[in-house]
Parts: C-alpha cells; sequence; structure tokens
C-alpha cells in the first residue's frame, strides 16, 4: 500500500504505508506541531541524547492561576527568525534540573502538550529553556519517540515537508 504526499512546491513522495503496530521511520530533522500552544509546525531536531524534549521560549514568566503554578512564555517557531512570536500558557507540571550537551546545568520548567507527528497525537513533555542561539528551535526527545518511532540518522523530513517548508495538506 502507498501514500501519495503533494506539497504547496509541486514537489511530491510516494511512500509505503507501514502495517499497523509497526514503528515509522522518522529523520533526525521533522516538522511537528503543537496545536495546544497554537504553533501550526516547528522544525525538531531528533535528539536520542535527550530525555526529554526541550521548546525555545525566549522568555518565561512563572505565575498562579487557582493555586496551581503556570507559565507564561513566548516561542519563535521558525528557525533563524524572530518574526513570527507565539505567546502561550501552560500549567507546570514539574521543575528540573536539565543538564544540556555542553554540561551545563538549568533548571526548568516542564509542560505537558499534544504533540502532532505526522498524522498521530501524543501527549509529551517539554521544557522550556533559550534556544535563540541554537540551530533548532525544539528538541524531540527520547520519551516522545519511545515505543512508535526509530530515528534514521542519516535522512532528514521522512515524514514529508523539506529545509524550508512543512507538509501543507
Amino acid at each position: 500500500m502507498f501514500t501519495i504526499r503533494v506539497y504547496a512546491n509541486g514537489v511530491f513522495t510516494v511512500s509505503e504505508v507501514q502495517a499497523e503496530g509497526q514503528k515509522t521511520i522518522i529523520g533526525w530533522r521533522e516538522w511537528v506541531s503543537l496545536p495546544d500552544l497554537v504553533i501550526p509546525y516547528i522544525k525538531a531536531k531528533v535528539d536520542t541524547g535527550a530525555k526529554t524534549s526541550a521548546l525555545h521560549a525566549f522568555y518565561v514568566e512563572h505565575f498562579e492561576r487557582d493555586g496551581v503554578p503556570w507559565v507564561k512564555f513566548g516561542v519563535h517557531p521558525m528557525q533563524s527568525s524572530a518574526g513570527q512570536v507565539v505567546h502561550c500558557e501552560a500549567p507546570v507540571k514539574d521543575i528540573r534540573r536539565v543538564t544540556d550537551s555542553g554540561g551545563h546545568a538549568e533548571m526548568r520548567p516542564v509542560i505537558e502538550t499534544t504533540m502532532v507527528i505526522q498524522d498521530e497525537m501524543r501527549v509529551i513533555e517539554l521544557t522550556l529553556t533559550d534556544r535563540e542561539t541554537m540551530l533548532f528551535r525544539m528538541l524531540l526527545g527520547r520519551s516522545a519517540l519511545k515505543r512508535r518511532f526509530v530515528v534514521d540518522s542519516g535522512k532528514s523530513f521522512l515524514l514529508g515537508g523539506n529545509k524550508s517548508l512543512p507538509v501543507l495538506e
């Protein structure tokens, strides 16, 4: 069985549909959506070395709503651009000490949100941190991928789209 995807730029791909229960192969870069945060698409670097996913937040403000800790934060979803801004709010699930690949530790708020990758919707944990100087605005960690995805580290955008454009269906 095959599926055909056509993109806004006229490029199309044909890919084999995997049997139910099989793991989907993804590349080291993929486009995802975060609908609860009103982010229709964001390019994510798949990072199997990271347990938890991380989202670029150029500001984070902590506050309480009905006695529950929340955060308000701003996201620049497009890589290398501060032009598009999405302001978000979410309840804080946890505050965790996270050590980055350079060995620097930081306390980060953790939120839960829905992620859509291909046609699959999953609730994932995201830590919020300033990734302004990093190439990717989102890292997709192991816990968001478990039991459903396998990474082909030599390929990118296996689920569609390209370096500049997500899949527009």
